[in-house]
């Protein structure tokens, strides 16, 4: 089997990754995403061959990654994750509408385009709100609001950066949780392992330094995180949930190209074994299908 790897540059959970497919003597061409040049109309020497039976997405550039994705899924390459998957879960509105279509709980919502419908939305979901941009990770320009005046700066604030990010207003309603939210790893369909990440702030953020901890995977945390995976296309993802002290654990969002290095100890899951038997098994039902279907 040939194995593609697309990235950006080679953190610890691409590391761990390539040893795994070092160890299994696979077939693997790796490809940095900044090199690559697509021609349409004509042959280039400067393309890659994609005569790949499954090419691995870890890009850290959302853009490049569906770009990319879309490519290869046009020309029949098969790819983890599929480009439907990465843009439900790259783009916080479509996995919130996608989930509640799938009646998995989250905490309530709100996604607004001007300031003013922003403030109605705040007031109408009463303070403390959190306010997120659409698309981003690693817990980056999210902030917790607690009263208006607060809001009336953060949202002019947003309004005069003037992006495309800070141009739709994604609002939750602050969930107090006990100083700890989940992150559950999602295989094929199975919830392979989970961690609790625990800090005092409440961004719970491996990146913003919280420490992390075994989470013991009950058939009830299984079966929502499976349904959650379900509702943005299934995959190799990661589901970050909150413990509401009312309603229960709630899914924040949906990961496709999670990092997982500080879960590995914690839980005792080979989390890369796992990811590239997944990997694996994509290229192997892509490769038995019949051409053209």
């Amino acid at each position: 089997m040939r194995i593609g790897v697309l990235y950006s540059r080679v953190r610890p959970e691409e590391k761990l990754l390539f040893q795994e497919l070092e160890r299994r003597r696979a077939d693997v061409e790796l490809i940095d995403d900044r090199k690559v040049v697509l021609s349409f109309g004509g042959a280039s020497a400067l393309e890659p061959a994609f005569d790949f039976d499954v090419v691995l997405d870890r890009s850290l550039s959302h853009s490049r990654a569906l770009v990319h994705l879309k490519v290869l899924a046009d020309r029949g390459v098969p790819t983890v994750n599929r480009i439907e998957v990465a843009l439900n879960c790259g783009d916080k509105v479509r996995t919130s509408s996608l989930l509640q279509a799938a009646g998995v709980p989250a905490p309530d919502t709100r996604v607004a385009s001007t300031p003013q419908a922003a403030l109605s939305a705040i007031e109408e979901l009463g303070y403390p709100v959190v306010l997120k941009p659409a698309v981003g990770s690693w817990g980056r320009l999210i902030a917790r609001i607690n009263d208006r005046d607060a809001a009336e700066a953060l949202l002019e604030h947003k309004s005069t950066l003037g992006s495309y990010q800070h141009s739709i207003f994604y609002l939750q309603r602050y969930v107090d949780k006990p100083e700890r939210d989940i992150r559950a790893f999602v295989a094929g369909g199975e919830t392979i392992c989970a961690i609790y990440r625990q800090a005092p702030h409440w961004v719970t953020n491996t990146a913003r330094g919280a420490r992390t901890a075994n989470c013991p995977v009950t058939p009830d945390l299984a079966s929502l995180c499976r349904q959650a995976a379900d509702a943005v296309g299934g995959g190799l993802v990661a589901v970050d949930l909150v413990e509401d002290r009312h309603r229960g654990l709630l899914v924040l969002e949906v990961n496709h190209t999670m990092e997982f290095r500080n879960s590995i100890e914690p839980t005792g899951v080979d989390i890369p074994a796992r990811m590239i038997d997944f990997v694996e098994r994509v290229g192997a039902e892509g490769r038995d299908r019949p051409e053209g279907t």
